[in-house]
């Protein structure tokens, strides 16, 4: 498995898998190109050739920056928001995540790159399941941003279909990790409150994905063969419920862990409260039935294809991830 010469380039570089994937390439000695939105969003400190391709859409022009590329790392997309102000996220969704890929996936066939990996997200299958997940089971996207997400997935697979670029899709869990943005910071913050938790009686189980584990990963794809035309679910493998993340992340930071065992029905009826009080102010809500579900549902997977086909295994376990997120650079406060 040797390492080619041409240029690789990474899309969403300034983003948070961005900033921790442009370092471990360079590291590894890839020669990496950035596509960036604007100028004023250089991801600095990293040796890297950046051409400026403006906002991802249906209409983007990538020639520069695909000259001389032979791999796209395609990590930019329009994020899932809890609290989205947008007044058509669909729309909004599957124009950047959707016709933004398909875009991009036409000019890379007619630029003559090789290999495609595409950073999708386990939410193009569920949100929520009761059942193990696989590559195998079947996608029920129900959000926005998993149903683009699932759509740019079919985009890139159909597009490459009989050409000679090969692709790569990774559905992360949950990623987390120093500066991480969404759900599991907003949980940092809220164990950080010290506040008593009424999450003791949660026995959910969800797969999380460190940021590391991630950019290990996608190095991975870049060189390993097995990778190509493949779709791999990933996450770190260690599989535990809401309340136990909580007491690692309290014991991780060195303080008092507080759980209240509340009933999940009292649970689900503040998060209704919280719908009817969005409802009356016309705004979202830190709680709602959404975050609730998030917080009591169960998202886990089998990460066994990506382990044996692609003789991987995670560099860092969940405890040496969380150590990494708070005591490391990016903590957050």
């Amino acid at each position: 498995m040797e390492m080619p010469t041409q240029t690789v380039l990474v899309t969403g570089a300034t983003g948070f898998i961005g900033s921790h994937l442009l370092p471990a390439l360079h590291q590894a000695n890839w020669q990496t190109a950035v596509a960036l939105r604007c100028a004023a969003r250089q991801p600095c400190k990293m040796p890297a050739q950046s051409v400026i391709v403006g906002d991802i859409g249906e209409r983007t022009d990538w020639q520069a920056a695909l000259a001389g590329v032979s791999t796209v790392i395609h990590l930019a997309a329009r994020a899932h928001q809890i609290q989205d102000n947008s007044s058509n996220p669909e729309k909004d969704f599957w124009q950047v995540n959707t016709q933004g890929t398909a875009n991009l996936v036409k000019q890379c066939l007619a630029a003559g790159v090789q290999h495609f990996i595409f950073l999708s997200s386990i939410g193009a299958m569920a949100t929520l399941s009761s059942q193990v997940l696989n590559e195998d089971s079947p996608c029920h996207p129900d959000t926005p941003y998993g149903r683009s997400k699932f759509k740019a997935e079919q985009a890139l697979i159909d597009l490459a279909q009989d050409s000679s670029m090969a692709w790569t899709i990774l559905r992360p869990t949950l990623v987390y990790g120093p500066g991480n943005p969404g759900n599991m910071a907003r949980l940092m913050k809220l164990i950080n409150t010290g506040l008593p938790l009424p999450l003791g009686s949660i026995q959910n189980r969800r797969s999380l994905l460190y940021v590391g584990n991630l950019v290990d990963i996608i190095l991975r794809t870049l060189i390993h063969p097995n990778a190509q035309n493949q779709i791999f679910l990933c996450s770190d493998g260690q599989d535990l419920s809401t309340s136990a993340l909580i007491q690692k992340i309290a014991h991780c930071r060195h303080q008092p862990c507080r759980l209240i065992a509340l009933p999940s029905a009292w649970l689900r009826l503040g998060g209704k409260l919280g719908d009817t009080v969005q409802q009356i102010l016309g705004r979202p809500l830190s709680l709602n039935s959404e975050t609730l579900d998030r917080l009591l549902g169960s998202l886990w997977i089998d990460n066994s294809k990506l382990r044996s086909r692609l003789d991987w295994s995670p560099p860092y376990s969940l405890e040496a991830g969380l150590r990494h997120t708070f005591h490391g650079t990016g903590q957050i406060a």
